[in-house]
């Protein structure tokens, strides 16, 4: 494969970071007096940008999204974004990609300065060439948005496009890739499936990190 740059998302494909999600979307919850959720409701959080979720999933009036994304944050900021981990392989693959040659960037819809810190927290930041994520004024915060701006923020040229990948565990990394002319591949360790995967169209599908570097190395 002849791909150049790859972008990651962060959420369940680098991070496992599906508990520290659900508890903020819970805390939230509460303080709103909003109906609990089953963790299955709750998972769906992981990926999709917050506003979205709040109003699809926990039936949250839109004129309420922005306070119910404060409350999440109070949780978030002091303890949420820590109750996460690495995913197995990731560090090791994302080496041996960096060695390689390969230009990796991050494009994520979590806000930017919480991805920053995460990724420091882990002493993962220095993998990458950039780490671009969602304002907190959720101006910059739909997948294909991020996706640009990474692209314009390497200076990615559009008949440079064919060599980059982008890689995510969600319907909205694949979509947010082909809206922006990218090649996708969707990942099965994390918070999506293959049918979902499949079905938005990704170019490849791996169960396991080392197969990224498996193939994009082939």
């Amino acid at each position: 494969m002849n791909y150049q740059y790859i972008l990651f998302d962060l959420d369940g494909t680098i991070t496992e970071s599906g508990p520290g999600i659900m508890n903020s979307v819970a805390y939230a919850l509460k303080k709103l007096g909003a109906k609990e959720q089953p963790e299955s409701v709750l998972r769906k959080f992981v990926g999709p940008p917050l506003a979205q979720s709040f109003m699809n999933f926990c039936g949250i009036p839109k004129e309420e999204t922005d306070y119910a994304i404060s409350l999440y944050r109070e949780y978030y900021k002091r303890q949420g974004m820590f109750e996460n981990k690495i995913y197995p392989g990731v560090e090791e693959m994302l080496g041996i990609l960096k060695k390689n040659g390969k230009k990796l960037a991050v494009a994520t819809s979590k806000p930017e300065v919480f991805s920053v810190q995460i990724l420091k927290y882990f002493h993962m930041a220095d993998y990458f060439e950039l780490i671009c994520g969602a304002t907190l004024d959720e101006k910059r915060v739909k997948k294909e948005e991020v996706i640009q701006y990474t692209l314009e923020s390497l200076k990615i040229r559009p008949e440079e496009k064919k060599k980059v990948l982008m890689v995510g565990d969600r319907e909205h990394d694949i979509l947010g890739a082909r809206r922006n002319g990218l090649d996708s591949m969707g990942v099965l360790y994390g918070y999506g499936n293959r049918s979902e995967l499949a079905g938005a169209g990704a170019d490849y599908i791996v169960e396991t990190a080392a197969e990224i570097s498996e193939l994009l190395l082939r």
